[in-house]
């Protein structure tokens, strides 16, 4: 009965994959309505729709993908918690964050805007 137990608790144990290891699900549907509704009530003349937002946030996700495993655990928690601050959740800050902090991480030239809490700062 012991060894039965084991070997299930190890068969379990090797399938088990640590949540830190994987791209964080972020909920950016709600950043990039109220990012669109404000740039629309700024009068932006380039105000950022909801679906560039969305496009631009997919492809910051798809971008993680790439990098996530090879990033440093630490890098990936601070930047985790930047990225998700205040309430939102944006994976084009996690993606910057992770380029400008994770030197081993080769930075690329991205035209994305998604819904970036410093998109407009320039």
């Amino acid at each position: 009965m012991n060894a039965a137990l084991f070997s299930l608790a190890l068969l379990a144990g090797s399938s088990l994959v640590e949540i830190s290891d994987r791209v964080p699900e972020l909920r950016i549907e709600a950043l990039c309505k109220a990012t669109s509704e404000t740039d629309k009530a700024m009068g932006l003349a380039l105000a950022q729709s909801f679906a560039d937002c969305m496009r631009d946030e997919t492809a910051a996700q798809q971008q993680l993908g790439t990098v996530w495993a090879t990033t440093k655990p630490a890098v990936r928690d601070e930047c985790e918690g930047e990225a998700t601050s205040g309430g939102s959740q944006s994976y084009v800050d996690l993606l910057t964050c992770i380029q400008m902090t994770d030197l081993a991480t080769p930075m690329s030239r991205t035209a994305l805007r998604g819904a970036s809490k410093n998109r407009n700062r320039q």
